[in-house]
């Protein structure tokens, strides 16, 4: 694999992804809505709190709205990943996936591209979102918008890759939206996404527990930490780590020499 090659096949597969992301419009505007509803409307049930605190020592408070807006970032990029693997999982059924991984590339260097492209989508989702958002006066430093994108690219594939260790052992396409819901709302409601971790202690030391370990908690973190010019170095570790090893369990399920398609008889089985 020379580099022409490398840089040609991430390039195709990223103006794939965006295309279809573009042609798909009711999906742009799922990605849209769905977070500004729990923005607009979620938000408005709980405003009584008057607040909830961002950061250590827990002394500076401020809008409830403002408290989820990095939890819905993380949301909208975990809502991508999957969408994106059941993409993974459509044509794997129709043969274009294995068209892909018979190719001459490495199957890793295949499976970062998709997962790269995968991410690029939910940047723009994740961005469109908080312009939005902006519109009703839920706004971050402006430094912090600058500070989120490495953090984003970070996180996407951390959430990216761990949608596709679950596509990997999904066989039929009408499966997998079952798991997204199996997946998706437990990861979500059991983050700092709606509300702060020593919160859910007060409440229960073993929700608390399951929070801590939970790595879409710490996606959150860094997006929240990131969007005030901050950077949390321990919930960072925690996403670097977790991304190396979805990724290395994806790319061991998707050899068909060891992985889950072994099992089945190939990617197109």
């Amino acid at each position: 694999m020379t580099a022409i090659h490398a840089w040609r096949c991430l390039i195709g597969i990223l103006m794939r992804e965006a295309l279809r992301f573009v042609h798909q419009r009711e999906r742009f505007a799922a990605a849209l809505v769905r977070p500004l509803v729990w923005l607009l409307v979620f938000a408005a049930g709980f405003r009584a709190a008057l607040g909830v605190s961002i950061l250590p020592p827990y002394e500076t408070y401020i809008p409830y709205e403002v408290y989820i807006a990095p939890g819905l970032v993380a949301m909208i990029q975990l809502f991508n990943g999957m969408q994106s693997s059941l993409s993974m999982v459509y044509d794997r059924e129709m043969g274009s996936m294995r068209t892909l991984l018979v190719s001459p590339l490495p199957r890793w260097y295949l499976l970062i591209c998709k997962l790269l492209a995968g991410t690029f989508v939910s940047i723009l989702q994740v961005y469109s979102f908080l312009a939005v958002a902006a519109l009703f006066g839920i706004t971050m430093p402006g430094l912090g918008y600058l500070w989120l994108l490495p953090v984003l690219v970070v996180c996407g594939l951390m959430l990216g890759a761990f949608a596709m260790v679950l596509s990997s052992a999904i066989k039929q396409l009408e499966n997998f939206a079952g798991i997204m819901n199996f997946v998706i709302f437990p990861m979500f409601f059991l983050s700092s996404a709606l509300y702060p971790l020593w919160k859910m202690r007060e409440s229960s030391q073993l929700l608390y527990q399951i929070c801590s370990l939970n790595p879409f908690t710490h996606a959150v973190e860094v997006i929240r930490f990131a969007l005030y010019g901050q950077f949390n170095a321990g919930s960072a570790l925690y996403v670097a780590v977790a991304l190396a090893l979805f990724l290395g369990a994806a790319v061991y399920a998707y050899n068909p020499a060891r992985g889950m398609t072994a099992r089945r008889g190939g990617p197109g089985s």
